[in-house]
């Protein structure tokens, strides 16, 4: 693992870089804008619900489709409480919260100005804030002792709000999977090891979210459990779910030098957890959890076993063995994931005595592949040629028309939005039947026939996919 003494520079230093892009180039906004905003929700934009779902389509390509050892599962955001009871999230899915006396504002211990590094046994000592001195970073005040918050939120069910018609909003997709486990396994007739991958909604009801896409109330997660035999068995599919995990962020663009991974301290693991390592990137806000692997054991299984008094036990035909099947899990957030990968594309060039912006996006990530733009907007015959192109061209892949500024401005904005390539359509077409295809990267422009620009960016995409 890499040393956590080992700090580099992000690959943007300020955040707000990233938000003002982000928002005027039509990637994410303030949800509610208009109304002034709600706390720590965000509505993708045009190119940002582009990247987002084909982060997604990387991380289901990696774990399910190119493997055959792992199906999906689209279980519900809501389940029945029981769940919650049983997994510990009703009694232990909790932050420490300290509360100002005089500003009455809220946070969380562990994000406070002093508090960050604080081990998992300090963060539940009552005294630790006046034992440190800690106050609020808003106005000075005087913190409260911290006390645990849960993080879910709930709703009721039915006409009347009781304690009986008590829902929550999941905080995890991995619980519908554990509960799936025997209908997935017997309908799918799959052996041990196998996984079961989820991509969906959670929501989290964060003391101090924060850092634009990073921690939000509301966020999709792209999760997948591993079922293994007990013991031995999960120690190894841990160690090999760990790196291949961190080399996924690595095939899509990110920077290695800004990955690291930790491994959490015995009295910071989860009461389910029997190993937990986090895959870490600097962001512009330090490093954070990008996303984790967990050898789990037998908990969540056994638990719901228990509680249910159904037999959730793995036979073993060839052993003849019944047991409860230990769980290695993988759980990232597809937003942080394509926050990340927004961030660490970022990059500002001088070309010729100009500034140019560029989202250097791997290709399959990025929201446009490619960019038809007329040369000139006001020849109908150029234009014809350049929106045919596009229309043929979008059959395949996410393509765009555009002929909203002189060409240099043209490519500058596909540049910035990270559109891989660009395919200009000039009066020489008309003559030789040919385009000019540029490429973002290194700028370097050819001509190509019309007819073989489709193979040309199809062929660039299949050579670049990991």
């Amino acid at each position: 693992m890499t040393s956590l003494s080992d700090d580099v520079a992000p690959a943007v230093a300020a955040l707000d870089t990233i938000v003002s892009l982000g928002k005027r180039r039509g990637f994410f906004f303030p949800s509610s804008e208009i109304y002034g905003g709600i706390n720590a929700v965000w509505d993708y934009g045009p190119l940002g619900v582009e990247l987002k779902n084909n982060v997604k389509r990387a991380w289901w390509r990696a774990m399910v489709q190119e493997r055959d050892d792992i199906v999906g599962l689209d279980a519900g955001i809501l389940m029945h409480p029981q769940v919650w009871v049983t997994s510990g999230h009703v009694a232990s899915f909790s932050d420490p919260l300290v509360e100002c006396a005089t500003c009455k504002r809220r946070y969380r211990l562990d994000e406070l100005p002093g508090g960050e590094d604080l081990t998992a046994t300090e963060l539940r000592d009552e005294r630790i804030v006046e034992r440190l001195g800690l106050v609020c970073p808003n106005d000075g005040g005087p913190l409260s002792p911290p006390r645990r918050f849960n993080l879910m939120f709930t709703s009721h069910m039915g006409p009347v709000e009781d304690e009986g018609s008590i829902v929550y909003f999941r905080p995890e997709t991995a619980q519908g999977s554990y509960v799936n486990f025997r209908n997935v396994q017997q309908s799918s007739r799959r052996k041990i090891p196998f996984g079961i991958a989820q991509i969906g909604k959670s929501f989290r009801n964060e003391i101090s979210p924060g850092n634009s896409l990073f921690r939000t109330r509301e966020f999709e997660q792209m999760e997948m459990q591993y079922f293994v035999r007990p013991g031995d068995a999960a120690s190894a599919a841990f160690e090999e779910w760990l790196p291949r995990r961190r080399a996924w962020y690595e095939a899509y663009g990110v920077a290695p030098e800004r990955l690291r991974t930790r491994e959490h301290a015995p009295d910071e693991l989860a009461h389910y957890a029997k190993k937990a390592v986090d895959v870490e990137y600097r962001f512009p806000f330090g490093w954070k959890e990008l996303e984790g692997v967990h050898n789990r054991g037998d908990f969540d299984l056994g638990s719901h076993a228990r509680a249910t008094g159904e037999n959730l036990e793995y036979f073993d035909p060839v052993t003849e063995e019944h047991f409860i099947p230990w769980i290695v899990e993988t759980a990232a957030g597809a937003d942080r994931a394509a926050f990340t990968f927004l961030i660490d594309a970022c990059r500002e060039e001088e070309v010729r005595g100009e500034k140019r912006v560029v989202l250097g996006f791997h290709p399959e990530l990025a929201p446009y592949k490619v960019a038809v733009l007329p040369l000139l907007k006001k020849r109908a015959d150029v234009v014809e040629i350049a929106r045919r192109l596009r229309d043929d061209l979008a059959r395949d892949v996410m393509a765009v028309y555009d002929d909203t500024a002189a060409i240099g401005k043209l490519y500058r904005r596909q540049d910035e939005i990270g559109t891989p390539w660009c395919v200009t359509v000039d009066v020489e077409s008309l003559e030789d039947g040919a385009v000019t295809v540029r490429d973002r990267d290194s700028m370097m422009q050819e001509r190509v026939p019309v007819e073989g620009v489709k193979r040309l960016i199809l062929d660039r995409l299949a050579e670049a996919r990991p």
